[in-house]
């Protein structure tokens, strides 16, 4: 049987290994419509006329005319609202691989269109995370994509979740593994941006570098499977090979173990709780190998202590650290923040948000606004 697929980022990292994963399994999935940014409405147009979808989408307007001219045939909009209907066509899978917060509405819209999510965009459960279980119409709506989740999904369904002792989140250290803190003063967006193992979008990386990623995947795996906080651990495991694991209560762990390959997990949010053949390379055991995990330096690299702190404070705390860390790691790229700066602008924002009582999507947004112009004036003052 055939799954229909909407797919939210076209465009980008994710996107575009998801549209190879679909163009190897033609009679298993079919994509009816592509949601993009728009800054490269030549790469939309090529994917369009290759899958066929009868809806595209683009946030930026402008480029309407030239693609709804170049697809004769398909629904062309512009607009954040046009992706997020995107995420509305009632297919049975929508994947979700934006970047950022933007991704919480069209997360939402999903959700309450009873499609499954297959969810990449790990800021909009941590920006969101009571919103988006609300809007879940059954348990297993939500399919994670990230490497880490994916491992952790797979890796649960060897026992029930009463007998969870831990959850462990490997991390590849990113480019600055093994570096103290100290080193990391002078390191530049370049230095950050070469990530030894993974192939992702600068945002991605350079949160992968200072360790952000890591601690929005903390969060992200403790509203996605409900294990506490202090049950959840990062280990640092550079060769990317086991991509996170399950202790139980008798002892044993298991781990998912594969080479670093993004359609492996891909493919199994777009047709869970199958798997679909020969979706990326296999572990060659006829040669020597070895696998290290190290302990995470939350000295050099505290980010992840700070989440735990935001997700202690409040439901909104996650939404404001992760919009700061939006707006600082735009500011590094620019030249206008140091990468130490990131993470210490980020705690000073958190520190300073009062959360109101109630969250809302509104208050999301109101949190994230504010935590921006907070940023925004932490980093002038870093400039000077």
């Amino acid at each position: 049987m055939t799954r229909t697929v909407s797919l939210l980022g076209s465009t980008g990292s994710i996107g575009t290994q998801a549209l190879d994963v679909v163009s190897r399994h033609p009679g298993r999935l079919e994509v009816v419509a592509l949601a993009a940014g728009g800054a490269d409405p030549d790469a939309i147009v090529a994917q369009a006329r290759a899958h066929r979808p009868r809806y595209v989408a683009v946030a930026r307007e402008e480029v309407v005319p030239a693609l709804a001219e170049a697809l004769p045939g398909v629904e062309v909009r512009g607009g954040a609202d046009a992706v997020v209907e995107a995420a509305r066509v009632g297919a049975d899978v929508v994947l979700n691989g934006m970047t950022g917060s933007v991704g919480l509405r069209p997360t939402l819209a999903a959700l309450e269109s009873g499609s499954t999510l297959a969810l990449a965009n790990k800021e909009s459960l941590v920006a969101g995370g009571a919103l988006v279980h609300a809007a879940m119409q059954r348990e297993d709506q939500i399919v994670p994509v990230d490497s880490e989740h994916s491992a952790l999904a797979q890796c649960l369904r060897s026992g029930s979740r009463g007998e969870v002792r831990r959850l462990v989140v490997t991390a590849s250290g990113g480019a600055f593994r093994g570096r103290s803190r100290a080193s990391l003063e002078a390191v530049t967006p370049a230095d950050a941006l070469a990530h030894p193992n993974w192939d992702m979008g600068p945002v991605v990386t350079i949160n992968s570098a200072s360790m952000v990623n890591k601690a929005l995947e903390v969060a992200e795996a403790h509203l996605l499977f409900g294990i506490p906080m202090d049950r959840i651990d990062v280990v640092v495991h550079p060769q990317s090979i086991v991509h996170s694991m399950v202790e139980f209560v008798d002892g044993a762990t298991i781990a998912q173990a594969s080479p670093p390959d993004m359609r492996l997990p891909i493919a199994l949010g777009l047709s869970w709780p199958e798997r679909l053949p020969d979706v990326a390379p296999r572990l060659d055991w006829t040669h020597a190998q070895a696998w290290t995990f190290e302990p995470l330096d939350e000295d050099a690299f505290p980010a992840i202590r700070l989440m735990r702190a935001a997700v202690a404070a409040s439901s909104l705390h996650p939404a404001v650290f992760n919009a700061a860390n939006e707006e600082c790691v735009q500011a590094f790229v620019d030249g206008a923040l140091p990468f130490l700066g990131i993470v210490d602008t980020v705690r000073r924002v958190v520190e300073e948000y009062s959360a109101p009582a109630e969250l809302t999507l509104e208050e999301v947004d109101r949190a994230e606004a504010w935590a921006r112009a907070q940023a925004r004036q932490a980093i002038a003052e870093v400039r000077g």
